[in-house]
């Protein structure tokens, strides 16, 4: 099952259709990660973050897996000035492509680029943050659980990406991936402190919410 079978084909392509253009760098970034098949957020859900962050004021977003950047260009462009956001990636590449690509969409001085694990470099910071977003292997899901106590502040907001998974979540599939991403949603349901949503939208995406 493709991602794109999540949503039927005709309404994918009508919020791809109806969805607003793009900047020139947003797009180039979209353009290279079709050339590479780099998987990023898109354009719909890139659309979502920034709304999410706007949503409850977020001046501090920790990304766990950046890629080259592109969710967080949306977060860089939802924070106000003085605002930061916390890029994680382990590939110096990717940092490079990423401090060239925010550098030119004029959001680089509200990003700060960490080469390393991201989960090592969360567990290296305090917070809090208002917003903690996931994105690294999916085997590694339930390992970032655990590290949202103290670092996301009441009322803050953590997002995950890819939670349905290429609809492989609801069939037998018994790979690493598929059970970590299974696991951290039983965590995030079970927790009394987070009110969580899955929205289907493109690979799923998993919104909770830290009790004040």
């Amino acid at each position: 099952m493709a991602a794109m079978d999540i949503v039927a084909k005709p309404i994918d392509d009508y919020l791809h259709r109806v969805t607003p253009a793009r900047d020139a760098v947003a797009r180039e970034m979209e353009q290279l990660a079709d050339k590479r098949r780099f998987p990023i957020v898109g354009p719909l859900v890139g659309r979502l973050l920034y709304l999410l962050a706007r949503s409850i004021g977020a001046r501090t977003v920790f990304e766990c897996g950046s890629g080259f950047g592109y969710s967080a260009y949306w977060f860089a462009r939802a924070v106000p000035e003085g605002g930061r956001v916390t890029l994680t990636e382990g590939k110096a590449e990717n940092c490079a492509a990423a401090r060239d690509y925010l550098t030119r969409a004029g959001l680089l001085d509200k990003v700060v680029i960490k080469q390393g694990n991201a989960l090592d470099l969360l567990a290296g910071t305090t917070g809090p943050f208002d917003l903690i977003f996931c994105d690294i292997d999916k085997r590694d899901y339930p390992r970032v659980y655990p590290l949202l106590s103290g670092r996301l502040r009441g009322g803050g907001l953590f997002v995950c990406d890819n939670m349905i998974w290429s609809g492989r979540v609801a069939a037998d599939d018994q790979d690493e991936d598929t059970r970590g991403v299974r696991e951290l949603t039983r965590l995030l349901y079970a927790d009394p402190g987070l009110h969580t949503s899955i929205v289907p939208l493109r690979d799923g995406v998993s919104i909770s919410l830290r009790n004040p």
